[in-house]
């Protein structure tokens, strides 16, 4: 899959810098700030885990029509519907 890119689409000043840095084989990319720190492994363990447990016991907490409803609101959300009328 391919990485989005860092800057805004609409930022040509760091689009222009982007493509001179390509051209002249400079390394403009700056490390983000979250992979310069390092990370608790027990801390990362353990949301894991709470993550691998949430979805089920939230898909087994729903009824069908509720889960029905939160799938549509999403969809909605994520391509920019309107809401139906009831």
């Amino acid at each position: 899959m391919q990485k989005r890119s860092r800057t805004k689409p609409g930022d040509l000043n760091q689009l222009a810098a982007r493509i001179v840095a390509d051209a002249t084989g400079e390394s403009s990319q700056q490390e983000p700030a979250e992979a310069k720190s390092e990370k608790d492994p027990a801390a990362v363990a353990l949301g894991r885990r709470g993550g691998l447990k949430g979805g089920p016991a939230r898909r087994d907490a729903l009824s069908a029509e509720q889960r029905k409803e939160s799938a549509a609101k999403a969809a909605r959300a994520r391509w920019g519907l309107p809401k139906e009328n009831e």
